[in-house]
């Protein structure tokens, strides 16, 4: 193990939606969103996460929005690119396609449904982190999988598998990010927003973030302010985003309400796939007030 093998994710990663239109990917509409990213000088963006829609993309999607990415960001911002599964040779398979498309590392959540044992999520992820040698970022997110990956075996992932570097901690327990950065040297990045400041307070180096899909400045600001001893200017953004953060991830399922904010800002159609749906007026209502407090809207 080595100190600094995860910082390569330190920062702000932007997990980004999936533009559709008419029920297929928008290819034009995802190259302006990674150029307006590395307009924005984005840390890096993680194509194909939950915010991306992954469940529903095929697996041959997946493949090519992440190979896109990487043609389009053309070394400008770096790539987590989202090919996990609860198919372990799917996982494989994808990792592989993203290592061949550029990518700078994966993005692997936790088997979904599968409910694997602890000593099957080791397996799962060992097996993944063998078939290339990209690093690779485990997205522990139990409200989504059904099942949390144990500090333990994180531990264990980190000591035999020089490759898994970083972990998404999506739990929204500080204990069980504690106890990570207690037993590993994985780099701990905020899986939720909203706790980005609490969790960098424990040693987390960043977030793989939603709401940078429409604020990624103001997320790094935060991210860059805590890394560089500023916590009171740290605290300050912390307490602006919040509301965005909350009402981001909390009015409706994630992406809807991101893709909903996209959308009333000018930035894409806000188009899902089922069972992802458009909210109703009065959800569409609260992340345009949303949106109009942090000042990105006129009233």
């Amino acid at each position: 193990m080595t100190a600094t093998r995860g910082e390569l994710f330190a920062g702000v990663t932007v997990a980004i939606v999936t533009p559709f239109k008419n029920g297929e990917v928008d290819w034009d509409e995802l190259g302006k969103l990674v150029d307006w990213h590395c307009e924005q000088d984005t840390d890096a963006l993680a194509p194909c996460g939950t915010t991306g829609e992954s469940p529903t993309l095929t697996h041959d999607e997946n493949e090519r929005v992440v190979a896109f990415v990487c043609e389009r960001a053309r070394g400008r911002t770096k790539i987590m690119a989202g090919t996990g599964s609860n198919s372990t040779s799917e996982a494989v398979r994808m990792t592989r396609a993203a290592k061949k498309a550029g990518a700078n590392g994966t993005l692997q959540v936790g088997p979904y449904y599968n409910k694997p044992t602890q000593e099957g999520y080791f397996r799962h992820f060992a097996t993944v982190a063998e078939a290339t040698d990209l690093p690779v970022v485990v997205y522990n997110i139990p409200g989504r999988t059904a099942s949390n990956i144990a500090p333990e075996t994180l531990a264990r992932m980190a000591e035999k598998c020089p490759t898994v570097v970083a972990v998404k901690e999506a739990t929204g327990s500080l204990d069980q990010a504690s106890q990570i950065a207690a037993l590993s040297d994985l780099t701990i990045l905020s899986g939720d927003d909203s706790l980005t400041l609490p969790l960098m307070s424990i040693g987390g180096k960043g977030v793989v973030s939603v709401v940078g899909n429409v604020v990624p400045r103001d997320m790094m600001a935060l991210v860059r302010a805590f890394a560089a001893g500023n916590f009171a200017g740290a605290l300050e953004w912390h307490r602006k985003l919040f509301p965005l953060c909350r009402d981001m991830l909390g009015v409706a399922t994630n992406p809807i309400p991101v893709k909903t904010a996209m959308k009333l800002l000018g930035r894409g159609n806000g188009e899902m796939r089922l069972p992802m749906c458009p909210m109703d007026d009065a959800g569409e209502a609260k992340v345009k007030q949303t949106l109009i407090n942090y000042g990105l809207l006129k009233a």
